[in-house]
């Protein structure tokens, strides 16, 4: 079989990826916003969601994006051999993989974009802490979102540093 996709349609399959596990791409606009809006004051909700939705048209992106979420859904369904497994279903501690996919994204914008993913990896913030007590709050091993946020915190650092690459004055 032959699968030749564009890039619009690899960006509206992620966007709509995305929006299944509740991750609309405003709630990860207002991340950006707060991660920017110190060093570029006239910054807008609305520019960071063009921003988001500039970082999300790149084909690396949108490649690691729906890899990390087809492992979660792979994990979720329990289609996935053991010990793989339960290691992801359980998000173990010294599991490194799941920061490691993301890193793909944000090296693709720089030392602003790396540092930005690892305070929003340490502090958890908006829908990045909401995904991360779901999963933690799930009694069963069910519900698995053990990549999701780690790449909605890797796509708010991508938008972050494009716009302070961008906006630099």
């Amino acid at each position: 079989m032959n699968y030749n996709y564009d890039q619009q349609m690899l960006y509206d399959t992620t966007v709509a990826k995305l929006e299944e596990i509740g991750v609309k791409l405003k709630d990860i606009a207002e991340i950006v916003l707060l991660l920017q809006k110190e060093y570029v004051e006239d910054l807008t909700l609305d520019e960071c969601l063009e921003n988001i939705e500039a970082v999300l048209k790149k084909r690396e992106v949108v490649h690691a994006v729906l890899t990390g979420l087809a492992i979660d859904e792979m994990a979720q369904k329990q289609l996935l051999p053991e010990p793989i497994q339960t290691i992801i279903a359980k998000d173990e501690k010294l599991y490194g993989i799941d920061e490691v996919l993301p890193l793909g994204i944000v090296n693709l914008y720089g030392t602003i974009g790396l540092t930005n993913f690892g305070y929003l990896d340490k502090k958890k913030i908006g829908i990045i802490d909401e995904l991360d007590k779901r999963k933690k709050k799930s009694d069963s091993l069910k519900n698995v979102e053990t990549f999701a946020d780690d790449l909605i915190a890797a796509i708010a650092a991508a938008a972050a540093a494009r716009i302070a690459h961008t906006r630099q004055k």
